[in-house]
């Protein structure tokens, strides 16, 4: 899942947004942690869940990262009330935040991770195999080749 995040962050201008759902579990903030270590940002990622959100500012002049959990939000204006896009020169990470997302911003790539439920309790949650499916939103990703990502 981290590979994966680098290669979804190297694409990632100012703005974009990526939209992660899956279950508990399934990778959504190990593939933030691969995305933010493409972006080069400052401090440790960690789920936002009781925060909501973390701004992880860059190392240098790069993208600032805006890491949302919008699990414990309940609309689309509390995703707007959160005022994200008041951190400039970002890309931003919304956990949970399908449907929420489109009050936000037109343009999105959207992430489902599923994992494998054979899991039993002696394996370790983070182990199993992973289906993903990235669904490309709005004019900003017409031309992205969603093959080139799991070559």
């Amino acid at each position: 899942m981290q590979a994966f995040g680098k290669q979804i962050g190297a694409l990632l201008i100012a703005d974009d947004v990526v939209v992660l759902s899956g279950p508990l579990g399934a990778g959504k903030t190990t593939f933030v942690k691969g995305l933010a270590e493409q972006l080069d940002v400052q401090g440790v990622v960690t789920s936002p869940t009781f925060v909501v959100s973390r701004v992880h500012k860059p190392q240098g002049s790069g993208l600032a990262l805006v890491h949302v959990d919008a699990y414990r939000l309940s609309s689309q204006s509390d995703l707007v009330d959160l005022d994200l896009d008041a951190t400039k020169n970002a890309a931003y990470v919304i956990e949970w935040g399908k449907d929420f997302v489109s009050g936000f911003t037109d343009n999105w790539l959207e992430i489902e991770i599923d994992r494998a439920e054979e899991l039993n309790d002696d394996t370790d949650p983070a182990s199993g195999d992973r289906s993903i499916s990235v669904t490309a939103v709005g004019d900003r990703w017409s031309d992205l080749d969603l093959a080139g990502l799991f070559a």
